[in-house]
């Protein structure tokens, strides 16, 4: 016995581990965690738990003539490492990740519930960028020149006058011509129709979203409309001409706008009085004041230090807070002082506008320079929703844009029945290893049945550690492992057998049997793994995850089986071997002990 205490004690530290390994549920040491909510803590994969399976495409074309260009391998290996790090961070389970061919990432998230979610996280591009949004921005209007203006008249609206000789009659309407709105009735011609007709139907549209965002209290920019000035005698000018103030006449090339009072508590003002200022034909200027410009500034989601999911101190509403680097702070802190000093010699406050893959986020007013830089992002947001966000930002956005063009979802049920089967698939196949080798080859197959159990205890506790995604292929490999396994018992006990009766000793037919047996196991197990680096690189270049799995699990498996083989069945038969109660020839060979006379001694 203390010939063979080091390794009697190296063996019993071992199956402490492996036993502890998997008597915890989850292991966490510092930053090193493993475990999960399954069986043993094993990590499961798609087949065996259920959850996602996502392929994506990488899309990259020339921005200038829209063909697709051939990604690189460095793009794809910087899209890899950007999804690990969105999967990781957003605690979507332990997701098998790799590139298929030369554009293509396949994503397998095992116990993934909520696919939809892990599509947005996934697949947003998460491109941050912020702009100052110049609000009331005065523009000439380029696309109506005076050779684009027939003529101008100030008069009353044309369908509210019907003459034939085009002469006002007062009895055509009961309305006093001190009611009457009076306009300046602008004839253009064809083109120049054509062009106003287009800027109008563009003011139009701004003007209903606006309305429609004050309805619904979503964030919406402020209109654009008309400053038109009209020069004849005087100078009149008309502010704040909205879509609504301006009126196609039938279907004529004349576009009324109607002429304000100068003050809302007057009525409208008198025709003679108009004609007066300006004459009966005075010329037209118009300028469009935009309701806002964004203009970029150079700040990027590139320009952010952290971004992080809180809560408004004040309203209490979920906040993603950004702290920009040494460069985003000094260009936020720059916009911001300009637009607090606009607003104090104009009057007008610009906004800072937020965008999110092209997509407007927020608009918020500067009230102070913030060279600290800070700042947030906020509006009609969920917790999670927040939490997302800060994710992508803090991530940084994909290197390549990508399109989700294979998605399977795997029902947790479907994966629970899986697992359920495989358990008592592999409980099944053990039993009866176990039974046939003990019943066989009695003493020498009882140790290798505790050299099994062991094997198995090993080979779980190596799986929970590393971790390995273990799959329904992978459960196929351990078993077949667990044969091979066997396999090389068999061996062994048939060449103990052969020294036995030529009459050797028992410790010495234990040695010389495992000692002749080792170069077949040693050359069959190392041929096994062989096939399995061949089995994992082609499945690698393929993208057969299935297969990857399987060689994976199958070398473990085989690595191990060598270990318990070779070096805890060997101790267990010399430890039995020292015993006065094993030493009867029956119980050592599975065809009795008849054909040897009497146990030779030691």
């Amino acid at each position: 016995m203390g010939r063979y205490g080091r390794t009697v004690i190296m063996i019993g530290v071992i199956v402490i581990l492996a036993g502890l390994i998997l008597g915890f549920q989850t292991i966490s040491i510092g930053n090193f965690e493993r475990g999960a909510d399954t069986p043993l803590g094993l990590s499961l994969g798609l087949d065996l738990q259920g959850g996602g399976h996502l392929v994506y495409q990488a899309n990259l074309t020339d921005p200038v003539t829209e063909e697709p260009i051939e990604v690189s391998p460095d793009q794809m290996e910087s899209l890899k490492r950007t999804i690990e790090r969105r999967v990781n961070g957003a605690g979507l389970g332990e997701p098998i990740i790799q590139i298929l061919g030369a554009d293509r990432l396949l994503v397998q998230m095992p116990g993934v519930s909520d696919l939809e979610r892990a599509k947005d996280i996934l697949g947003e591009t998460a491109r941050l960028e912020f702009k100052r949004r110049e609000l009331l921005v005065p523009r000439d209007v380029t696309e109506i020149t005076s050779d684009d203006i027939v003529g101008v008249t100030i008069d009353y609206f044309p369908e509210l006058e019907p003459s034939a000789e085009g002469a006002t009659s007062t009895e055509a309407t009961p309305e006093p011509e001190s009611s009457k709105q009076v306009f300046a009735l602008v004839e253009f011609t064809e083109d120049g129709a054509a062009n106003f007709q287009a800027i109008y139907q563009r003011l139009f549209a701004e003007f209903v979203a606006f309305q429609s965002a004050q309805i619904t209290g979503d964030n919406a920019p402020l209109p654009s409309f008309l400053d038109v000035t009209l020069e004849g005698p005087e100078q009149l000018r008309l502010s704040d001409v909205y879509a609504f103030s301006l009126q196609q006449v039938a279907t004529s090339t004349t576009y009324a706008i109607a002429i304000p009072s100068s003050s809302p508590t007057e009525g409208p003002p008198a025709l003679e009085d108009v004609r007066a200022r300006v004459g009966d034909s005075p010329t037209i200027l118009f300028t469009e004041i935009q309701g806002h410009v964004d203009d970029p500034i150079g700040l990027t989601g590139d320009d952010l230090a952290r971004a992080f999911p809180g809560q408004h101190a004040a309203s209490g509403k979920p906040i993603v807070n950004l702290e920009f680097n040494d460069a985003g702070t000094r260009i936020f802190g720059e916009l911001t002082q300009d637009i607090i000093a606009k607003e104090q010699a104009t009057g007008v406050r610009d906004q800072i506008a937020i965008f999110l893959d092209d997509v407007e986020l927020l608009s918020p007013e500067v009230r102070s320079a913030i060279t600290a830089g800070t700042s947030v992002i906020e509006g009609d947001f969920t917790i999670e929703r927040v939490q997302d966000l800060a994710l992508l930002l803090e991530g940084g956005r994909l290197p390549v844009p990508i399109e989700l063009i294979q998605e399977r979802d795997v029902d947790a049920i479907l994966g629970a029945d899986s697992l359920a089967k495989s358990v008592v698939a592999g409980l099944v196949g053990l039993a009866l290893v176990l039974s046939f080798m003990t019943l066989y080859y009695r003493l020498p197959g009882l140790a290798a049945s505790i050299a099994l159990l062991i094997y198995a205890a090993l080979v779980l506790a190596i799986f929970k550690i590393l971790p390995v995604t273990l799959t329904l292929s992978g459960v196929a490999a351990l078993i077949l492992s667990i044969g091979m396994a066997v396999d090389a018992n068999i061996l062994i006990f048939e060449r103990m057998k052969d020294e036995l009766r030529a009459g050797r000793t028992l410790l010495m037919s234990i040695n010389i049997g495992f000692d002749r047996a080792w170069p077949a196991i040693r050359d069959g197990n190392v041929s096994t793994l062989i096939t399995c680096a061949i089995l994992f690189w082609f499945a690698d270049q393929l993208g057969a995850s299935i297969v990857q799995g399987f060689a994976v699990t199958l070398a473990i498996g085989v690595g191990i089986s060598m270990f318990t083989a070779i070096t805890v069945s060997r101790t267990l038969l010399r430890f039995l071997a020292t015993t006065r109660v094993t030493r009867t020839t029956r119980i050592w060979l599975p065809s009795g002990g008849s054909e040897i006379p009497q146990m030779a001694g030691d």
